[in-house]
């Protein structure tokens, strides 16, 4: 078993992960490279421009938050090295199987003086704590969506109160610490208190606004009015897609859940055609977004290892 984390560890092996991730990531535009192109005919260039911002904040607030549950566990890292580690990982969404971000993250954290179990534990929270955002955002909007959302969608709020007990600090370190033992880990050195679950929540919730202000954008610009419910319904209903869609992860029908949830969301104030541009465009920007943002991080690494091989 030594033998073959060895394996896995090895540069050529990272090298070939991170290529191959980075590929996925522009194959999963190319491949849908005609409808990218009648989406940015119809679209207001401004809009674009605006939600591509918007994606790379989004992005980032991901980030501080992972990187407030981390210090929370005892790793402090700086800006730079947070960067280097993080928007690697977010490339490892691309590749399938659905938890290559966290071995990333993982691999990533053991390289800053952090134990790779400390790692996955902060990106494990933090996925959880998206969760429960996504939710709670959702749940407020729930009201003024179309009805077929609560009809359809409704049981997902049922799993609310149970990821929140989870979150609960007492609760998350017994578990956090039953699988360590289960995986036959060390216990983790420090414990996760209230105050970091709520930092990390904090900016949970604020990136969830992000992403649901890029949506808006990108509706306003084909036609949706522009207007305080119409802002409400686009960051609730984005992040009720994306909590649905990761709860029935598990089941095949849930393939494509996220962008029916984000249509119907936007039937009621968009033309059929105008729906399908933002669907597409919404997914365009948040993958340009990860490629730029985990070549950024790529750059930060490499002069970070620069300048601690020559003690700089």
């Amino acid at each position: 078993m030594g033998r073959i984390l060895e394996v896995l560890r090895s540069t050529p092996v990272r090298a070939g992960f991170l290529l191959l991730a980075l590929g996925l990531a522009i194959w999963a535009i190319a491949a849908r490279w005609d409808e990218v192109v009648d989406a940015l005919g119809r679209t207001a260039p401004w809009a674009v421009g605006a939600a591509l911002v918007l994606s790379l904040i989004y992005v980032l607030l991901t980030m501080m938050a992972w990187r407030a549950v981390l210090a929370d566990l005892g790793s402090r890292l700086a800006p730079s090295a947070t960067a280097s580690v993080f928007l690697v990982s977010q490339l490892g969404k691309y590749v399938p199987g659905g938890v290559w971000n966290i071995v990333a993250a993982a691999e990533g954290g053991s390289g800053h003086d952090g134990p790779r179990r400390r790692s996955v534990s902060a990106m494990a929270v933090a996925v959880l704590l998206s969760l429960v955002g996504g939710l709670l955002l959702a749940l407020a909007v729930v009201p003024f969506a179309p009805s077929e959302i609560a009809d359809r969608f409704g049981w997902a709020f049922v799993a609310l109160p149970v990821v929140v007990a989870v979150l609960m600090p007492p609760v998350l370190n017994r578990l956090l610490g039953m699988l360590l033992r289960l995986t036959r880990r060390p216990p983790l050195e420090t414990a996760l208190t209230w105050r970091g679950v709520g930092e990390a929540l904090a900016w949970t919730l604020a990136s969830w606004i992000a992403a649901g202000v890029q949506v808006w954008v990108l509706a306003v610009g084909v036609g949706m009015t522009p207007d305080v419910p119409t802002l409400l319904l686009c960051i609730g209903g984005y992040a009720m897609a994306w909590s649905v869609g990761f709860l029935v992860i598990f089941v095949p029908a849930g393939a494509g859940v996220r962008e029916v949830i984000l249509a119907v969301v936007l039937g009621g104030s968009l033309a059929a055609g105008g729906v399908l541009v933002v669907v597409i465009l919404s997914r365009l920007v948040l993958t340009i977004a990860d490629v730029a943002l985990g070549m950024l991080g790529l750059v930060l690494g490499r002069r970070m290892r620069r300048r601690r091989s020559t003690g700089a």
